[in-house]
């Protein structure tokens, strides 16, 4: 059965289907100032539905074989957010990775906070994974403060971690034990 959950009346937070290029095309294009100092240097050929229609199914696939969980926060039919776990590593690790983002609408109404919080329980009760980590630009301070709310706790500290915006950057480390 696939991962959903209502956040708010409003607010779903769901798995992502093959049918959700059009919709995440859309959000990437209205979002895309937005998230610039966020994400990788983008392609022009991103912000259009054939470049998610191309490539949505190897997540989707992902998905079903158990390597990643890639969701959608959608409302009236419309991507408002992405909230991805990935790379996840089984044996003795059972670890994934977080990653993030929220449109700029829906910003400041505890969502993400909400998000991230179904995601770890379903993480942690479905999955059974032991641990989440995520990164963050040191200079982006709402989302440290989500993981922080979300019960992450920050454990290093990577230079150049990560190709953002077109430049390798530092990132903050940060980390949450779902079995005690």
């Amino acid at each position: 059965m696939p991962f959903e959950i209502a956040l708010t009346d409003d607010v779903t937070l769901r798995e992502l289907t093959k049918d959700d290029a059009v919709a995440l095309a859309h959000s990437y294009r209205r979002n895309r100032e937005h998230l610039a100092p966020w994400d990788p240097a983008r392609p022009e050929a991103f912000y259009t539905e054939e470049w998610h229609k191309e490539r949505l199914w190897a997540q989707v696939l992902e998905n079903s074989t158990g390597r990643a969980l890639y969701t959608v926060l959608e409302a009236d039919g419309e991507v408002v957010g992405r909230l991805n776990l990935t790379d996840i590593v089984r044996g003795s690790f059972e670890n994934g990775h977080v990653g993030y983002w929220l449109d700029t609408r829906f910003t400041g109404r505890g969502l993400m906070t909400r998000a991230i919080e179904a995601l770890a329980a379903h993480a942690r009760d479905a999955l059974g994974l032991h641990r989440l980590q995520a990164a963050t630009l040191p200079h982006n301070e709402a989302s440290q403060a989500v993981l922080a709310r979300v019960g992450f706790e920050r454990i290093g500290f990577a230079p150049g971690y990560l190709k953002i915006a077109g430049q390798w950057q530092d990132h903050v480390l940060f980390q949450r034990l779902l079995h005690g």
